[in-house]
């Protein structure tokens, strides 16, 4: 005899039930959260960012850009002499 089972996802959330709202605790540590990163942009944070796209790049194409690297130190090279 073949029975079939429904299972329905056993779901757990922390509203239990209820709306989720945010706290006043939770909103607080938000607008403070929000303050510093508004007072971290600037020249350096424009900076830094672009630091980390540039180390990005060369880090995914690593072989790349040493080959890249190496051939235009040869160039000069040879322009030079």
């Amino acid at each position: 005899m073949n029975t079939k089972t429904v299972t329905r996802p056993c779901w757990s959330t922390s509203s239990f039930g209820h709306t989720a709202d945010a706290t006043p605790m939770e909103l607080t540590a938000l607008g403070e959260h929000l303050s510093l990163c508004q007072a971290l942009t600037g020249r350096l944070f424009d900076l830094h960012c672009g630091a980390e796209a540039v180390h990005a790049f060369v880090a995914s194409r690593f072989v790349t850009s040493l080959v890249v690297l190496g051939v235009l130190l040869i160039g000069i090279g040879l322009m030079a002499s």
